[in-house]
Parts: C-alpha cells; structure tokens; sequence
C-alpha cells in the first residue's frame, strides 16, 4: 500500500488557516522497515509538514535510532553527546533524561519508576514541572483544578560545541490516562488554552516568522544569535516567564567565572532565521532561554530606511533587552490558535523537525502516574543555514 497522509486532528483552539501545511498523519508504512524510496518520501513529507504522526508503531531503540540517523547519515551522537546527561549535575536537563544503555543515542523520558527497562533496572523518571523552573507559579488551589503551564519552549539541541538536530523522534510506550488540563499563559493576557493531559506543545517556525510585522522581519533576517556558553548550565540558576518563552531577568544566571570551562571555537551562533533544506521557506528558531546576545547587521545599501529598527545595526548585550525583543518577536505565535498541542496515545511515535519548530512540555503528573517515551535526536553533521543574499534584499 502506498504511503498515505492526512492532516493531523486540530483541537478547536487551532485556526485551521495556519495549520494548511502543518501536520501530518502517515499510514501505509512502517517507520521501523522502510525502504530507501520510502524514507526519501518521508523526508520530504517532514521538510514541507514539519511534523509527522505515526499511530500504533513498534519501534525498538535500534529501530528508533536507525530512523532518526537516515535524517542525517553522517550524524552519530546524541543532541547533547552521548552519556553526558548524567555527567553535568548542575545542567537544567539532567533530571529529565536517562539513556538506554545499548543505544546511547536514545534517551529514555517521562514520570514515576520504571522498573527493567530496555537495560535499566530501574528508573526514577521526573516529568518537568513549571514549579521547578517559573518565577511565579499556579496556586495549589488551580492546580488541583487542572490548571497548569506550558514548562520551557524550546529546540532540542546543546547549544555549544554540538550542531542542533535536524530530526527528533518521540515514542509514547506508556500514556497515563487523565482529564485534560487548562494550560494558563499568566502574562496578563488572558489566554489560555484546553490540552490533553501530558500534551507536547507545538509551533511552527515559519509561521513564527511569516506573521511578523516587516519591520520585524527586517531584523529577524539581519540577526545573529549567540547563545551563552554551557547554556543549560548558565541559566539553571534562574527562572522562567510565566508563558515558558525565556528567562525572567533578575540577575541569577552563573557569572562568567562559575560557569564550567569552555573554548570560544565551541560557541554558537546561528542565523536567527534558518533555511528549510528542502523548500527554502525560512524559520525563525531561537531557543530564548538560552540566549546571552543578538547582533543585527546593518540594513543593506539600497533599502528604505525610514521606519526601520536597527538601521545601522547593533549589538545588543543588555539581556533585558535582547529577552525584550525575542518576546516580542516570539509570543505571538504561541497565540492558543497557533499551538498543536499534541494528544498521545500508547505506541504513538512523532517525528519532527527539529530545525523548523518549537515545542514544549505542558503539564503536570500524580507521582504515581508512570509515563515512558524514547526519544532519539542527534547532534547534526552541519549547522543550520541562514537567509540568503535574495532573502535579505525581500526581507530587510
């Protein structure tokens, strides 16, 4: 049978406008046995989509990994190394992360203990928690009436020394069953937004970007971001907006001298915008938690500058500022319309692409309410691609 698709099933929060390319649902094939003219379909399905559902999948960590790896051949190690998640005690991800001992590359995630697991004896697994990372938090009286927020919008990648993932897989083993929750932005807005208990939250980077205003996207297409060093490290210390889009500024980052060693040819940073490989549509993806600097290019010779932002381009160092601006750009698009907030069922595996969305954990677990996931991304061969000289001059 022929590899089929059809659009993934929106919640009645999502305008189904902005959702025409989002999403998809793929049967017809099985992700664990594919034949290299399957794969190629698909790889060209994840590119144009940005997400790909597949439903009642058997899928071993061997398979998981051989199927993130055909993203990337020449890609090996795990998006933040392999076996490093257990080393770096202080970094922000090391609660929420225990890798699978023969495969490496695919980390085992979710709530409560796992006992005899793929290697593991046993695991004690901790399903992040807003309380843990926001510098206010829902009230125990809300939160026992299922209100809850979105933890830390994100790019699954390590943000130094290793190159960001081009593809993450996700495979739900074991789903708790539960009402669904009220995720609350809290920012003074109003908003708020119905989603499955346990959902992963989805935006799409395009549009992130497609529905800035010009002036924005004039700077979004002259800007560099340079991310801090030991990221996850640096920014353990500190706390979190209430809508998980960035970092309050209070100051608690690590100074300089407390964060670990590390090498100035390992920093990062990307274009704020990155090319898709296969449609050349640009996404704007920026990790706002972890980000310490924005450099904006002047305008080019030739362009209008009345109006603009940053005519002659800045460094901005200030991170009030730098965080003001990301916010501004960024949080319309985690508008509730514009989320897919993901409803997992048991031997549901999603694959997305990682260099053309955000995405965050909502929610929030009963300690007896075991939940299992692999998840497999690799730490890519290449760094993502920025706007070319034809996107500047549209653009800027």
């Amino acid at each position: 049978m022929p590899i089929q698709v059809q659009p993934v099933p929106l919640p009645p929060s999502a305008d189904p406008s902005k959702f025409t390319d989002f999403g998809r649902v793929v049967t017809g094939v099985d992700p664990a046995n594919l034949s290299p003219e399957e794969f190629k379909e698909l790889e060209e399905l994840l590119y144009k989509h940005s997400l790909l559902l597949f439903r009642d999948c058997t899928l071993t960590p061997e398979a998981q990994y051989k199927l993130t790896k055909a993203f990337d051949p020449q890609a090996d190690s795990y998006g933040h190394g392999n076996n490093k998640t257990g080393e770096t005690k202080t970094s922000i991800l090391h609660p929420d992360l225990k890798t699978i001992p023969r495969v490496p590359q695919v980390q085992l995630i979710g709530n409560g203990m796992v006992y005899n697991h793929e290697g593991l004896a046993e695991a004690k697994l901790k399903h992040p928690h807003h309380k843990t990372f926001h510098k206010t938090v829902v009230s125990p009286e809300d939160e026992a009436k299922g209100v809850t927020r979105f933890y830390r919008w994100h790019i699954d990648a390590a943000l130094y020394d290793l190159s960001p993932p081009k593809a993450t897989t996700l495979y739900a083993l074991t789903v708790p069953q539960g009402e669904p929750q009220t995720c609350r932005y809290d920012d003074g807005t109003g908003d708020e937004l119905k989603v499955p208990l346990g959902t992963t939250a989805f935006v799409s980077g395009r549009t992130m970007f497609d529905i800035l205003p010009a002036e924005l996207k004039s700077v979004a297409v002259r800007t560099t971001v340079h991310y801090a060093p030991h990221p996850y490290v640096w920014m353990a210390p500190a706390h979190a907006m209430s809508t998980g889009l960035g970092i309050e500024t209070e100051g608690l980052e690590l100074k300089p001298e407390d964060v670990p060693k590390w090498e100035e040819s390992k920093l990062k940073r990307f274009p704020m915008l990155w090319k898709n490989a296969k449609t050349g549509q640009l996404h704007f993806q920026v990790h706002p938690c972890a980000v310490q600097k924005l450099e904006i290019a002047p305008l080019p010779k030739g362009v209008l500058r009345e109006g603009a932002m940053f005519p002659e381009g800045a460094l901005l160092t200030d991170l009030k500022e730098v965080r003001g601006l990301l916010y501004e750009m960024q949080r319309p698009a985690i508008a509730p319309k514009l989320v897919y907030p993901h409803d997992w069922k048991e031997k549901d595996l999603v694959v997305f692409h990682n260099r053309g969305v955000l995405h965050s954990v909502v929610g929030a677990f009963a300690p007896d309410q075991v939940r299992a996931f692999h998840q497999c991304n690799l730490a890519a061969s290449d760094d993502p691609s920025g706007p070319n000289e034809e996107d500047l001059l549209q653009y800027a």
